[in-house]
């Protein structure tokens, strides 16, 4: 028996790039702080912290 459309997988011809992804968000720091020092953020179910440093600097930690 002939395998159905469904089995088969899409060819791609070599002609043709792949699909490009869009660029990366720029948000400010501020937005995202919101005048605290530190938010947290979740992520696939994991819980982060994002803070500012007394310098300005921004610490990620799990």
């Amino acid at each position: 028996m002939p395998p159905s459309k469904q089995d088969t997988p899409p060819v791609r011809r070599r002609d043709t790039p792949p699909a490009a992804k869009p660029p990366a968000a720029v948000v400010a720091s501020e937005t995202l702080l919101g005048g605290r020092d530190q938010i947290r953020i979740l992520h696939r179910g994991e819980l982060y912290s994002l803070r500012q440093t007394r310098n300005g600097k921004l610490i990620l930690m799990k």
